[in-house]
């Protein structure tokens, strides 16, 4: 057993957002972006891998596929392996998401199951 508290991941720069990793165990990185006013991640795929966010604090834009998203504290929010995804911290506080990549097994791999 591993046990962390989130609140040690929750640094923030002037010049970028910024990635703390927690855990990185086989095929799954769970993580913690931080974003001050302002601070956006660009836009990106993770093809082969679910993307699994939840805001911990503040609210922003999520983008997905072009389309905005309002996201405030505790909300859980899916980004499927074909969508491309965005961030911006569009309010007045800062925010941390934390999130959990998990890869999708290959088809070879799935049918030997």
């Amino acid at each position: 057993m591993e046990k962390n508290s989130i609140k040690a991941f929750m640094e923030y720069s002037e010049e970028r957002f910024t990635k703390r990793i927690i855990y990185k165990k086989g095929e799954t990185t769970a993580f913690v972006l931080n974003f001050l006013p302002g601070q956006e991640l660009p836009t990106h795929k993770h093809q082969g891998t679910e993307v699994y966010l939840y805001v911990v604090t503040g609210s922003g834009t999520i983008i997905i596929n072009g389309t905005d998203t309002e996201a405030s504290e505790a909300d859980l929010i899916h980004v499927s392996s074909d969508e491309e995804m965005a961030f911006k911290n569009s309010g007045s506080e800062p925010v941390s998401l934390y999130v959990v990549l998990s890869k999708i097994p290959s088809e070879q791999y799935a049918k030997n199951i």
